[in-house]
């Protein structure tokens, strides 16, 4: 592994100006290595990240991926990671003409992780040097501890993704950091939102009301909007007071703090080492929680961008075909399945030029002739503001649920696949099952990443209480033992975890169900405790 070329660093340089007069923003800095692909395998395990700790299911996953190579090879094109500065990896046979390509590519990767708010709490350190001190401590403790550092990081893996990231985005967010909520940001963010269902109209047109107070009366329009919510919730002020003598409730659903906060067995004068390993444990999932939940919109600006620059850029003379060939390769939809490159792409495409013709708005949204809306356009111009507007504020589950409806379904043809077996020729058919956009929509949400929600209490007994909150999803079966052994050693004491389990329900035939057909099965969710007491798992019905 070795750095870019000079004359490779002057074609980044170049495509840097053109990506900032196209309105992206980054740092000036970034770090460009030349590597191979046997580099690409040792560090694919580590996140990109060589200044990671060291861990023995690395070494596993490096000897996995060098005999999937041996059997499939590949090349791929770049990789960049998010720290400061941005630090990307390219092939060591790219052409300049394909440089120019993964470039543009990349700067819309360091631009989304500078700019999209779910990163922010990224934004202020630099995580391979934290990695490279975090990777030494383990070494210490290693040469101390022996053989129980890589216990605890295997137990504190387990449930590494049991963090309060949102949590965190919050305390980020928030100016002033520990300043005390004020009545006004109590009343959006707290009482609007009480009940198990927040009326989004109701918090819409507060909001709308808040902003023409604040445009008519400049200097005290936020005064005058509070003292109408008083005066129309008597209640709201007693609340607020009550919110600010409440004491933050630490780590309920992030199970790494609660352990590290509460656990008797690992405050422990003896034990306390094992604090710093669940600490780097932590802070490396949350690092990394954003990168996931924004995948399909990470991967779809940075191809918009490349596609976007590279068409406009004078280098690409010649090497059109190959472009179109290596783009296809990228960004191609399937027929079945799920690419993100091509996923997002194509809604930051569709999103521009309905923002271009005004089709964002409520006049659009309240036409319904289908001949009006086809014709539609109102020459705003706002396509590219919209789509800069999309990528600071979007998470994927907010980019899928807000913009794939019906109109874009039907532009790109897409659909949802079904399986099924050919009993005569005993192959799998692919079909057509729904082309509707609810249905996408729900394949796509389906396939994003979304860890179990789990609430955290102790007993009378001091046993830990992990309560599940069931959302139609089971957890693994398979998991539950390894994980809940895992966590009865950092509690020191038994673990019960209540969790929804699907149970099998046979229904009888129909009237006038043909005798052939199989009758359909049903599942009935029954609530079970699951007990880790002396590293023996027990299963019992809960009541």
């Amino acid at each position: 592994m070795e750095l870019i070329s000079q004359h490779a660093k002057r074609i980044m340089e170049g495509c840097k100006e053109r990506a900032r007069q196209a309105g992206l923003r980054f740092e000036d800095e970034t770090l460009e290595y030349v590597v191979t692909n046997r580099d690409m395998l040792e560090l694919g395990p580590k996140v990109m990240i060589p200044t990671l700790y060291d861990y023995w299911v690395q070494e596993v996953e490096v000897l996995r991926e060098q005999g999937r190579y041996e059997l499939y090879p590949n090349n791929p094109y770049e990789t960049v990671i998010n720290t400061r500065p941005p630090i990307s990896y390219y092939n060591d046979n790219n052409p300049d003409w394909l440089n120019v390509m993964i470039f543009y590519h990349v700067i819309g990767h360091i631009d989304f992780f500078q700019n999209n708010l779910f990163f922010r709490h990224t934004w202020d350190y630099d995580f391979t040097g934290r990695a490279l001190a975090d990777k030494r401590l383990f070494a210490k403790l290693r040469s101390e501890k022996g053989r129980w550092v890589d216990y605890v990081i295997e137990f504190a893996r387990t449930i590494d993704n049991l963090v309060g990231y949102f949590d965190l985005l919050a305390d980020v967010g928030q100016a002033g950091g520990d300043q005390p909520l004020s009545l006004l940001d109590y009343y959006f963010d707290v009482f609007l939102q009480r009940g198990p269902k927040t009326m989004v109209s109701t918090y819409s047109r507060e909001i709308e009301r808040y902003n023409r107070m604040c445009r008519e009366y400049p200097e005290d329009g936020d005064l005058r909007f509070v003292k109408s919510v008083t005066e129309k919730y008597t209640e709201l002020e007693s609340l607020h007071a009550r919110k600010l003598k409440e004491k933050k409730s630490v780590g309920r659903t992030d199970l790494l703090q609660f352990l590290m906060e509460y656990s008797p067995f690992l405050n422990q004068e003896k034990n306390r080492w094992m604090l710093m390993i669940l600490e780097v444990i932590r802070s490396t999932s949350l690092y990394f929680q954003p990168q996931i939940r924004t995948k399909i919109l990470n991967e779809g600006w940075a191809s918009y961008w490349h596609d976007t620059l590279f068409l406009g850029d004078e280098r690409i003379r010649g090497h059109e075909v190959d472009y179109a060939i290596v783009n296809a390769k990228v960004t191609s939809m399937p027929r079945v399945g799920l690419n993100p490159y091509a996923l997002g792409l194509r809604l930051f495409q569709h999103l521009e030029e309905q923002a271009d013709k005004g089709r964002t708005g409520l006049e659009y949204f309240q036409t319904a002739d289908r001949e009006q809306r086809r014709h539609f356009d109102r020459a705003t111009g706002q396509g590219r503001e919209y789509i800069f507007h999309i990528r600071e504020n979007y998470c994927d589950s907010m980019f899928i649920n807000s913009f794939i409806d019906q109109e874009f379904v039907d532009r790109y043809r897409l659909f949802v696949a079904g399986k099924r077996l050919n009993r005569e020729r005993m192959t799998w058919q692919y079909y057509v099952k729904s082309r509707k956009a609810v249905d996408y929509r729900q394949m796509v949400a389906e396939s994003l990443y979304h860890p179990p929600r789990v609430e955290v209490t102790v007993a009378e007994n001091n046993a830990l209480v992990l309560d599940h909150v069931f959302e139609g999803k089971p957890l693994l079966r398979d998991f539950i033992q390894g994980v809940l052994l895992g966590v009865e050693f950092l509690w020191g004491d038994e673990v019960h975890l209540y969790t929804s389990v699907p149970i099998p329900v046979k229904a009888g035939k129909e009237d006038g169900q043909p005798r052939e057909e199989t009758p359909k099965r049903t599942i009935s969710w029954k609530r079970f405790r699951f007990t880790m007491k002396d590293r023996t798992l027990s299963r019992t019905l809960a009541e």
